[in-house]
């Protein structure tokens, strides 16, 4: 969501530096050559949570008559996702590493920039053409949004977008991403 413009006056949205004024960096963690980005620096700073809230509340809010479901990415993604849901009244469901949801679920195995995972989703939690917006925190190499993507769609529903807070733009995650992605912030 480069550019976000505040449509009252056309100017751009005040709320993207905030957010990311507050954010931090690690270097080589979780191993050497990352650069870990921390959502979580954005958490102790209020102001920049209200920013980085109302960002995520206008951006549900513009497509909430689009989608049906809102899908969160474990685990950052739990932190945005029932927030948006709730804002516009839909349901949230939740997309979980391996193990960790009970029932009947179905999975996706998927690269991460630094080893391999599986994503689930409980097959029961959304029907045939539910409309979905996925959300979580950061897109890196884009190997988690394209798996969550490729569930949604084998439980059977309809991804109509993707949000990010970051995108870590030079490693061309958006690529593996076959949907429309939408980023707040873009480093």
């Amino acid at each position: 969501m480069s550019g976000i413009v505040d449509k009252r006056n056309n100017a751009p949205d005040e709320r993207i530096q905030i957010v990311r004024s507050a954010l931090k960096s690690y270097e080589d963690f979780p191993k050497p050559g990352i650069v870990f980005q921390d959502i979580f620096a954005v958490f102790s700073n209020p102001s920049a949570l209200e920013a980085l809230f109302g960002i995520a509340k206008d951006y549900s809010a513009a497509i909430k008559d689009d989608i049906d479901i809102i899908v969160g990415l474990d685990s950052r993604g739990f932190l945005f996702g029932p927030i948006m849901a709730n804002f516009i009244g839909k349901p949230f469901v939740p997309a979980r590493k391996a193990g960790k949801l009970p029932g009947i679920c179905a999975n996706v195995e998927y690269s991460l920039e630094y080893g391999s995972d599986k994503l689930e989703i409980q097959q029961d939690s959304m029907k045939r053409g539910d409309r979905v917006l996925v959300v979580d925190d950061l897109l890196a190499t884009g190997g988690t949004m394209a798996a969550a993507v490729d569930l949604v769609k084998k439980v059977g529903g309809e991804v109509v977008s993707c949000w990010v807070v970051m995108e870590l733009a030079g490693l061309k995650g958006r690529d593996k991403v076959h949907a429309p992605l939408q980023s707040v912030i873009q480093l």
